[in-house]
């Protein structure tokens, strides 16, 4: 389909075109990657309108289950909810499950949301490398509301914050000597720590650990004068808390735009975006020119036995790419 006709579609929310959108921005073919340019040209106008919430923990918090009843809650109240959920991919194989429709059950059948699980293909943070893309696309059919599952193996959680609005970190209850194990980076860079799993006897504990975590984050600067990351206690599964959780998004939201920061920080974010997509032209752009990528391989072996220097590589390459210093 052409990017003409493929924006028409996608504007007028038709959930087969936004499929095969997404689906042309992934793709690494030349040609699908010429088109989908065009095609978040064409969408641009109608994207930006979106609340964008990341979403992170370490595996096993209830991040899906979380997503799940959260999501629903949002589509009865009247929002159109897109769900972004990446999935590790196999460091060997490059495959991954992509399981994140069955365990949102609720959502992948409720008319006014969308799953999309994409593979993480290694890129760094567990966020797949087209998100962006994929947000803006979601935003143009229509969806006001984005939430970025990550896969919360503790790489850079940054890259996912970069990107939304919003970042919220899910923890475990019965912190104690867990907290030492806590990333300060995660606790700098989260707007709001909800503790999951806190119904029937895991309740006590997760009060316990909210005031672990309050603690924490006392002694940490805040980012913005204008708010201070809350500490909650939910339950995805028992469905409590989560609205106390969203009022807490929308004040947030509601704070950031009203001081300025909101649209500070979306234009830093379009700024690192672009940054992000030069490098990678150019790495792709060093393996792919004739001239370097043979060049590449051998100077790959010489550091790889010892016999050059890295230094002495990565100038030489820099020179035949016409980078000098």
């Amino acid at each position: 389909m052409e990017p003409v006709q493929l924006a028409a579609d996608l504007k007028s929310g038709k959930r087969a075109a936004l499929a095969r959108a997404i689906t042309l921005v992934e793709s690494k073919k030349a040609e699908h990657r010429h088109m989908a340019h065009q095609l978040i040209q064409d969408v641009l106008p109608r994207t930006g309108k979106a609340l964008r919430v990341g979403i992170t923990g370490v595996p096993g918090v209830g991040k899906s289950t979380t997503i799940d009843t959260l999501g629903s809650n949002l589509t009865a109240a009247g929002h159109k909810v897109a769900v972004l959920a990446v999935d590790p991919s196999s460091t060997r194989t490059g495959g991954s499950i992509l399981g994140d429709k069955t365990r949102m059950a609720r959502l992948a059948t409720d008319p006014n949301a969308y799953i999309r699980p994409s593979p993480s293909a290694g890129t760094l943070g567990g966020v797949a490398a087209k998100t962006r893309e994929t947000m803006l696309l979601c935003e143009a059919a229509g969806f006001d509301v984005i939430l970025v599952e990550t896969v919360g193996i503790g790489q850079s959680e940054t890259t996912v914050a970069d990107m939304v609005d919003f970042f919220l970190v899910l923890m475990l209850p019965g912190a104690g000597d867990e907290l030492q194990g806590i990333k300060k980076g995660v606790l700098e860079i989260a707007d709001m720590i909800a503790v999951n799993k806190a119904d029937g006897d895991g309740a006590f504990r997760a009060r316990s650990a909210a005031s672990d975590y309050r603690a924490a984050l006392h002694i940490l600067a805040p980012k913005s004068p204008n708010w201070s990351p809350p500490v909650i206690t939910v339950s995805g599964l028992a469905n409590e808390g989560l609205d106390k959780l969203w009022q807490q998004v929308e004040l947030y939201a509601d704070r950031m735009q009203a001081s300025g920061e909101w649209q500070d920080k979306r234009s830093r974010q379009q700024v690192a975006w672009m940054w992000d997509m030069l490098q990678q032209r150019m790495m792709e752009a060093l393996r792919t020119n004739q001239k370097t990528a043979e060049r590449l391989k051998t100077l790959e072996g010489r550091v790889r036995d010892g016999t050059t220097a890295v230094s002495f590589a990565v100038d030489e390459l820099a020179g035949l790419m016409g980078l000098k210093e």
